[in-house]
């Protein structure tokens, strides 16, 4: 099993970047292959940082493979070029990759 994990940090407008993330950023991520799952978590507390993390999304994948198979999709390249108009709203997230 291999993750992306993305970190937001809290946004500079919460409803703008709410409504674009879930009505255009996400319907453009789930388009993405092998994603076998996804989830989406709104941090409520973070310690040990001095991130002001706001939400934090996970996508799971069968093995790091399928993962760089992803990531190299056309569904991948358009979610990451959509990344330009989510980020009116919030600084890029920090992505993380686990095996």
């Amino acid at each position: 099993m291999a993750k992306m994990i993305i970190m937001y940090e809290q946004p500079k407008d919460i409803v703008g970047f709410e409504e674009h993330y879930f009505n255009v950023h996400v319907p453009l991520g789930l388009k993405i292959p092998n994603i076998i799952k996804d989830s989406v978590h709104h941090v409520i507390q973070s310690q040990n940082t001095n991130l002001e993390l706001y939400m934090i999304t996970v996508l799971e994948f069968e093995s790091i493979q399928k993962l760089t198979e992803a990531l190299a999709s056309p569904e991948a390249r358009a979610a990451e070029e959509d990344g330009v108009n989510l980020f009116k709203y919030v600084n890029p997230p920090i992505i993380t990759i686990v095996n």
